[in-house]
């Protein structure tokens, strides 16, 4: 192993030790954040600046690693800052997180993310060569996909890093700015389920969906421009 490689993973296992240092168990639940909701609130206010780079590093590792909690984060954000700044803060970290976690799966968990997810490679693998960076798009939009699959799986196709960080960064700004919006009023929140009902996901599956039906039109009618 390179020493590239060997810095990334010791960064990578101080970084999941240093998450389980400063969050207690059941810390990123509804209930905590809501009755926290004023004194983290007054903390913000006093430090801005150092709240701001504790909430960005807290969420990158949260993606990262894929920890429970990302949507919770979000809204928090929403609760803590300004619309303007929640969104530069999660749509940063949360896609420095998943390029992150793709590279973790690109080198150092190759062999394992292989073994493990033979078959949703095969189909990943197949819709990133014929679709490029438009499959990825649908993934981060489709609900059947995890959040971490996609950057495992993604870390073993050709996309390179810059064009995975832009894509995914306009993909999963829509679940951001709903998420954002809604910690705004965290208080009337009994949980994610009043957020993400049945239509905003089908919404978010078609809004997905329309890039490569788009293609997939271009292609049928329009044989010389595919």
């Amino acid at each position: 192993m390179k020493y590239p490689k060997i810095l990334f993973l010791c960064a990578l296992t101080g970084a999941f030790l240093l998450i389980f240092a400063l969050l207690p168990p059941d810390s990123l639940s509804l209930e905590t954040l809501k009755s926290q909701h004023l004194l983290l609130k007054t903390q913000v206010g006093h430090a801005p600046v150092q709240s701001a780079a504790l909430y960005f590093a807290l969420y990158v590792v949260v993606s990262a690693f894929s920890l429970p909690g990302a949507a919770l984060l979000t809204l928090l954000g929403g609760a803590l800052f300004s619309f303007t700044e929640g969104i530069l803060l999660v749509s940063f970290a949360s896609t420095l997180g998943a390029t992150l976690a793709m590279l973790a799966s690109r080198y150092l968990l190759r062999d394992w993310v292989q073994r493990r997810f033979s078959a949703q490679m095969k189909t990943v693998n197949e819709g990133v060569q014929r679709d490029g960076a438009f499959y990825l798009f649908a993934l981060r939009l489709m609900p059947l996909f995890p959040f971490f699959l996609v950057n495992l799986l993604a870390g073993l196709t050709s996309l390179g890093v810059r064009q995975y960080w832009w894509v995914s960064q306009i993909a999963m700004l829509p679940a951001t700015v709903i998420f954002l919006n809604a910690g705004r009023e965290m208080g009337k929140l009994t949980s994610l389920r009043d957020i993400l009902s049945p239509g905003m996901l089908f919404a978010f599956t078609l809004l997905g969906l329309l890039p490569l039906i788009a293609r997939w039109l271009l292609s049928r009618y329009h044989p010389s421009s595919h």
